[in-house]
């Protein structure tokens, strides 16, 4: 229920999300696996940056006053098709604390 940290890649691209639009996070490499079973845990997936939830894009920057991600990277609807329009399939990306 936590975002991962590392080093990831766009592998998705998603205009029809139930949140805005999303683009997919290739999470869980290997190293992320591997810490994972170390830890008897499962690593999850499925990660994603994403805009707001479809009809509450009114919400704005107000959604980061509270957790609601599981994991993703949730930014504005502005933010998401910025995004969107600019990242390509394969981009690296860089998650940090």
């Amino acid at each position: 229920m936590r975002t991962p940290e590392g080093l990831y890649r766009i592998y998705d691209r998603n205009p029809n999300s139930t949140c805005h639009k999303n683009l997919g996070i290739s999470y869980p490499n290997e190293r992320d696996r591997t810490n994972a079973k170390k830890l008897g845990k499962s690593p999850g997936g499925n990660i994603k940056i994403h805009g707001l939830p479809n009809g509450e894009g009114y919400w704005g920057k107000l959604h980061t006053y509270r957790d609601w991600t599981y994991g993703c990277i949730a930014v504005t609807n502005e933010e998401m098709d910025e995004l969107f329009d600019k990242v390509v399939i394969g981009s690296p990306i860089c998650i940090m604390p």
